[in-house]
């Protein structure tokens, strides 16, 4: 799977794991150099807190595009160190 903004990869992995329609990438899978940390949070009732990063390419800022729930909730124990995208990010095969 390869996600995808402004025609620049983000993240390659085969391993991947599908929570509520949403791939999960190992976060060693991403470039590091179109990430930058945000202060967003959210919470999520099964999940528990997630975290957030804007995704910068070429100037072109998408914030908090990328979520990752730092300390999940046993439910949800499956996809720590994994990271998930939204906010025009496509993810394909």
């Amino acid at each position: 799977m390869k996600a995808i903004w402004n025609d620049t990869v983000l993240a390659i992995s085969e391993d991947t794991v599908v929570v509520e329609g949403n791939h999960y990438f190992p976060a060693s899978a991403l470039d590091s150099r179109y990430f930058r940390a945000s202060a967003h949070e959210s919470f999520c009732g099964w999940k528990g807190t997630a975290r957030y990063h804007d995704v910068v390419v070429g100037g072109a800022v998408n914030a908090n595009a990328a979520w990752y729930y730092p300390e999940p909730m046993p439910a949800a124990e499956h996809i720590r160190g994994r990271v998930a995208f939204w906010k025009g990010v496509r993810v394909e095969a």
